[in-house]
């Protein structure tokens, strides 16, 4: 998937759970940010515009199932 660099602002505690999460699955503080915030994406609704596929846009869409299918195992 194609990514691009942002700078965020995040208060110290929710920073702090990030960066522990992160640790416990073995990954980038970046990559759990990303997940995490396409997951909330999915819980609260969001569905992506219909546009022409693109490989990229693909790929966006299966991690966005992905998401959704690991959120309904969850409950």
């Amino acid at each position: 998937m194609a990514t691009r660099k942002v700078t965020l602002s995040l208060d110290s505690g929710a920073l702090e759970f990030a960066e522990r999460a992160a640790k416990a699955h073995g990954i980038s503080v970046s990559s759990w940010l990303s997940k995490a915030a396409r997951r909330e994406a999915v819980r609260t609704g969001y569905t992506p515009q219909k546009a022409p596929a693109q490989p990229a846009a693909e790929r966006d869409e299966a991690e966005r199932s992905a998401a959704e299918k690991d959120l309904r195992a969850q409950g």
